[in-house]
């Protein structure tokens, strides 16, 4: 299934450093050669948005996205995802894997 996500990229694992990282075994497989991102979905928030995340007791929302862009941490970004089995792992449809 295709979704697009929009988010703040928070951290970036490039692909020379996953070894360096402390994956599971299933998202060191799905990205071997690309970078892993952070997303915070949606965006850097408001203030307002804050206060309601907090007042609502509902977190922003982090998402991981594996992809071939190189991308810079604080940027925007929108892409076109599909999901994985794994919860909150998505892959960008130009990069999803072979099937």
């Amino acid at each position: 299934m295709t979704e697009t996500i929009q988010g703040q990229v928070l951290h970036v694992i490039p692909p020379d450093e996953l070894d360096d990282h402390d994956l599971t075994p299933g998202l060191q497989e799905l990205a071997e050669s690309r970078y892993v991102l952070v997303l915070r979905r949606g965006g850097h928030p408001s203030i307002l948005e804050l206060v309601g995340a907090f007042v609502r007791r509902r977190p922003i929302e982090a998402v991981t996205v594996v992809t071939n862009q190189r991308v810079d941490e604080d940027e925007e970004v929108t892409l076109t995802v599909e999901t994985t089995e794994m919860a909150g792992v998505y892959v960008t449809a130009a990069s999803a894997p072979d099937r």
